[in-house]
């Protein structure tokens, strides 16, 4: 039978299955099926006709007698002609687009793929699923509102790969290890866990002798990575991967995933053809129009052509699908900035491809999280607009510049700290849209910013090349561990300050996985190929660093009873700042300096509706600083309490809001390099 051209990609059917393919300026396509995910011949090669098997450019065919977990490939037969843009090859075996599962060979070798010759048997396969009939159990994403959100970013492997996870061993590093540790989630008080990349993607794109560990090399858009599942067989990761989501959703936690729409594994001329390249190379990249080469604004050697109406259509289908089927959440573009690039790679001031996922009555509901950037010195912080929220990369260095003592960085703390109006502020969006944070998987983990002056990432087999060189970091005295009693008490009172502010600034905050025991990469700024103890998250640091996670804790529960917003939505910028009550002082009131030395800086916030006042001090110079406090506020008298110092031991340094310790003097004392936080009850 001829089949059908939708849907695309692999569709059981009673008998059978519908296969359908877009392969323009194909001569010829054939369905190869097989038995084995190490087969190097297929058991059945299904040639499809250009008259009965091909609508405009798409390949279709019914298949009788086929049934979940079939393997299966294609082969394109066309012009190889790459000035033209055109890379047919029909000795390779294609993926299908649309396939919602991955097989991965034993034999598999990314190598092969880049050589000309025939590599089936090493080849990954399509694998044919039905994702109906799974029971849900009632689940549907939660719709937290992000004023209410705390992002917790992590990796499925890494977060219980170690061995002191307690996870069981043969599901350390999985999707259900993930499940075994929800509890610890849960008691930590985040809301969402956004997880890097879990798109089926290649392991060996990476240095010789290493791996792909954070998963930036995407192979399939709509199949979980099987490198992640417990379950070996064919159809496993996708059933283990919806457990997770509603065991996540169970505990109250969103899940939201780190999308990579920008790029492939298939890299340039030289890379791996696995899909895209033999199919239909030049709708699916960007590509020079004079020689058919890779423009490169990712940094990975190629660049999707994200606003083609066949690739938009690819990854909006993508997104829906884990949105209705897999029941994410959101999710987090990555260089989301080339999605606004046109079909020749020019920046465009409305791109279709955002529009469509802003107005998508599916994705209308989930969080859309746009990182602002490319590769290429694209730079759009605050210009994505309704809807999407965005990472705040100026938060990040400006905020690292003030613990540091950077000259004139206090000049720039409030707008940091009040949701940057300065970027966001144009566009009436909410303080959420700014996503805050102060570390990522791609740089210096927390206890690292405070330990390491420069980059250390020699494991990486690139010479210390790779990775960022402009860190705002400082070592506090000694490069790497220090058995030094005062540098270990300044880092751990500046990983404090680092996490208060991010807690307490207006926007929505993020946390990387480990920050709260202070994991380290040992300097290791670009970790990507580093699938070991050095990326993962080491458990027996929860005793080592108990301190830090118990204040971590802390942060997350009073952020949560002192930024409660009654009002919904949650007000815009501009209706931020005509709501609060804000006052700016220096050590003495009304006395702010401004200048290229300070290094101090103290803010009365008082919000609508609120029993209390909130007094900061922050002190980023080296030597203690006597504050004076504000006896009250619109004639009403002010009696302070202590909420949070971060230069004091455990537990004093953050207190729950019914144990603060009360104030008896008109100033306060703010220890060199720290953070206090007072209150005033009304």
């Amino acid at each position: 039978m001829p089949g059908r051209s939708y849907p695309l990609g692999s569709t059981l059917r009673p008998g059978g299955a519908n296969f359908s393919v877009y392969a323009k300026n194909a001569s010829a396509v054939e369905l190869l099926l097989f038995d084995t995910v190490d087969s190097d011949t297929p058991t059945r090669i299904i040639h499809l006709e250009p008259i009965d098997n091909c609508t405009f450019h798409y390949w279709h065919i019914y298949v009788d007698n086929v049934q979940a977990g079939q393997l299966y490939g294609y082969r394109v037969y066309g012009p190889n002609n790459p000035a033209r843009g055109l890379r047919f090859d029909p000795d390779k075996l294609l993926i299908d687009p649309y396939a919602r599962g991955i097989a991965v060979s034993s034999k598999y070798d990314r190598g092969a793929a880049c050589k000309p010759g025939c590599h089936f048997g090493s080849a990954m396969k399509s694998v044919l699923v039905d994702y109906r009939g799974y029971d849900w159990e009632g689940d549907a994403p939660l719709r937290t509102p992000f004023r209410d959100t705390v992002i917790y970013e992590m990796h499925v492997r890494g977060f219980t790969a170690h061995p002191q996870s307690g996870v069981t061993p043969e599901k350390r590093g999985t999707y259900a290890g993930l499940i075994e540790k929800i509890p610890y989630l849960k008691d930590l008080g985040v809301t969402a866990v956004e997880l890097l990349p879990i798109f089926q993607f290649d392991v060996q794109d990476a240095p010789q002798g290493l791996s792909n560990y954070w998963g930036y090399s995407p192979i399939c858009f709509f199949a979980p990575h099987s490198g992640y599942s417990s379950d070996p067989t064919p159809l496993g990761a996708i059933a283990e991967f919806r457990d997770m989501v509603k065991a996540l959703h169970q505990a109250g936690i969103e899940v939201i995933l780190d999308v990579v729409f920008n790029h492939t594994a298939e890299g340039d001329d030289r890379g791996p053809m696995f899909c895209f390249k033999g199919l239909a190379n030049n709708v699916y990249y960007i590509l020079d129009p004079n020689n058919g080469n890779y423009h490169n604004y990712s940094g990975t050697g190629n660049t999707l052509k994200a606003n083609h109406s066949v690739v938009r259509r690819l990854i909006l289908d993508s997104l829906r699908y884990w949105v209705t089927e897999m029941h994410v959440d959101g999710f987090r573009f990555d260089l989301a900035s080339i999605l606004s690039r046109d079909e020749n790679g020019n920046p465009m001031p409305t791109p279709p491809i955002l529009w469509d996922i802003i107005t998508d009555p599916v994705l209308s509901g989930s969080k859309l999280i746009a990182e602002a950037w490319d590769a290429a010195g694209l730079y759009q912080l605050g210009g994505f607009g309704d809807l999407w929220k965005e990472w705040n990369g100026q938060f990040r260095d400006d905020i690292r510049a003030f613990i540091r003592a950077d000259a004139g960085s206090v000049a720039k703390l409030p707008n940091r700290l009040f949701a940057s109006p300065d970027i966001f502020g144009h566009a009436e969006q909410e303080a959420e849209t700014s996503i805050n944070f102060i570390t990522c998987h791609d740089g210096f983990t927390l206890n690292d910013l405070v330990s390491y002056n420069g980059k250390h990432n020699e494991r990486n087999n690139e010479n210390n090349q790779d990775g960022c060189y402009n860190n705002y970091s400082w070592n506090c005295g000694a490069e790497g561990p220090s058995e030094n009693a005062s540098i270990n008490a300044l880092r751990q009172r500046q990983i404090k300050n680092c996490l208060t502010l991010t807690m307490f600034a207006a926007g929505t905050p993020m946390l990387t996985m480990g920050d709260e025991v202070r994991r380290t990469q040992m300097g290791n700024n670009n970790a990507y190929c580093q699938d070991n103890e050095l990326s993962w998250f080491d458990w027996s640091l929860l005793s080592k660093h108990a301190d830090i996670h118990r204040f971590v804790k802390q942060l997350i529960r009073l952020r949560r009873n002192l930024y409660r917003w009654d009002q919904k939505p949650s007000p815009t910028l501009n209706q931020l700042f005509q709501q609060l009550h804000i006052e700016y002082h220096g050590v003495k009131l009304n006395q702010v300096d401004w200048g290229m030395d300070s290094h101090s800086l103290a803010i009365l916030v008082a919000m609508p509706h609120r029993p209390y006042v909130i007094y900061f001090i922050f002190n980023s110079y080296w030597e203690a600083l006597e504050f004076e406090l504000p006896k009250k506020i619109k004639n009403t008298r002010l009696n302070w309490e202590r909420v949070l110092d971060t230069a004091l031991p455990t537990p004093n340094d953050c207190h729950a809001m019914d144990s603060t310790t009360k104030i008896d003097s008109s100033q306060y004392r703010a220890e060199a390099r720290s953070v206090v936080m007072l209150i005033a009850k009304s």
